[in-house]
């Protein structure tokens, strides 16, 4: 990276490399940040390629003003390898990650119990008042007696936790589309096909009785189960 990188751009390029993923990334700060640290060079009408270092690699405008998580994620493994900050390209990849959600908290822990450093982080559903205490409603007179559906957001804030995973357990209480963990998987269905399809189990617990040894032993019995032979891990 040049001196004449801004420190918006430095602080963008670390945020990617070795931060959380951005929920809003747009298509123009990328093209701005590629273009100072290396090259962007357009094949078609709208695609580019990213040229940093002795690395390239094929990025598609978004038909959105902001990418995808996927597009994000694959645009952190790009400038890892392309060692834009000198870290290796699966520095951030796990093994197994598990949600275990309720319509208040999500907690997520990767590589529980297993041989590599296990982490643990926590999403909530946003509620920058303190009003609500259950799930943010929409049209609540549409889904008497079930859940309410959750805002995006919530679940948005999820896949970006578990998006390297290479596998993933869902974890939660109830049944069906309207539990929390049923809203999550049709979202991720929906919206994350990758991240979808690396689930590879779901399972129900009462969630107030549930503790982290359980979580564990959960976590170790599903440890060796593989994805289907025809589905892509790297993103």
């Amino acid at each position: 990276m040049n001196e004449y990188t801004c420190h918006d751009q430095k602080e963008l390029l670390e945020g990617l490399i070795t931060g959380r993923l951005p929920r809003n990334l747009g298509w123009s700060s990328v093209v701005d940040l590629i273009g100072r640290i290396g090259e962007v060079r357009p094949h078609g009408n709208d695609k580019f390629i990213f040229v940093v270092g002795s690395k390239r690699g094929f990025f598609k405008r978004p038909s959105a003003h902001n990418l995808a998580i996927e597009e994000i994620s694959r645009l952190r493994r790009f400038l890892k390898e392309a060692s834009a900050l000198g870290i290796p390209a699966n520095a951030d990849q796990t093994r197994q990650a598990i949600v275990v959600i309720d319509p208040h908290v999500a907690h997520i822990y990767h590589d529980l119990g297993g041989s590599r450093p296990e982490g643990e982080m926590t999403v909530r559903p946003y509620d920058p008042f303190g009003f609500q205490h259950h799930l943010i409603h929409r049209k609540e007179a549409h889904y008497e007696g079930d859940c309410v559906p959750e805002e995006d957001s919530y679940f948005q804030g999820i896949a970006m936790d578990v998006v390297r995973a290479e596998t993933i357990i869902l974890m939660g209480h109830g049944t069906g589309k309207s539990s929390a963990v049923g809203f999550l998987t049709e979202y991720l269905k929906a919206h994350h096909p990758e991240v979808f399809r690396r689930i590879i189990a779901i399972e129900r617990v009462y969630l107030s009785a549930v503790m982290k040894p359980q979580i564990a032993e959960i976590a170790k019995r599903h440890a060796n189960l593989a994805l289907p032979p025809d589905t892509k891990v790297s993103i």
